[in-house]
């Protein structure tokens, strides 16, 4: 084979394991909090807001802070370095994403999911002709 073949065949194999490095590192798994504080690695954690305990902004540090309870019942405290998700009020549940520090989550990003405005009641529904 010709010389300029090996060096393509060389470069895609260089491309092809970057590639799959990247996409192995960049990839999140779901857990627990008992997981995250486990392992030590990034993960997402799905739960719900403790509103008992109250949730807090700090405008001057950019700072949010919330009591989340994950799947299994555990409660953890998260810190969030931004401003206060603007449905996280009325969200049903929170997946936060980052890692387990200390005895806290820091969390490096939140998403909410609110109650669908399309969930109807189905007698409702009837009634409009649906």
């Amino acid at each position: 084979m010709k010389t300029r073949y090996w060096i393509g065949i060389i470069m895609s194999l260089a491309f092809l394991g970057i590639g799959i490095t990247v996409l192995d590192s960049s990839k999140i798994e779901y857990g627990t909090i008992e997981a995250a504080r486990a392992t030590g690695k990034k993960m997402q954690v799905k739960g719900i807001w403790v509103r008992e305990q109250g949730a807090n902004y700090d405008a001057e540090r950019n700072l949010f802070t919330f009591s989340m309870k994950d799947e299994i019942g555990e409660v953890i405290q998260v810190e969030y370095q931004g401003a206060r998700p603007n449905n996280f009020d009325i969200a049903e549940s929170i997946v936060v994403k980052g890692l387990f520090e200390d005895k806290q989550f820091i969390a490096n990003e939140i998403l909410t999911k609110c109650p669908s405005k399309y969930e109807g009641n189905a007698d409702q529904l009837r009634k409009s002709g649906i």
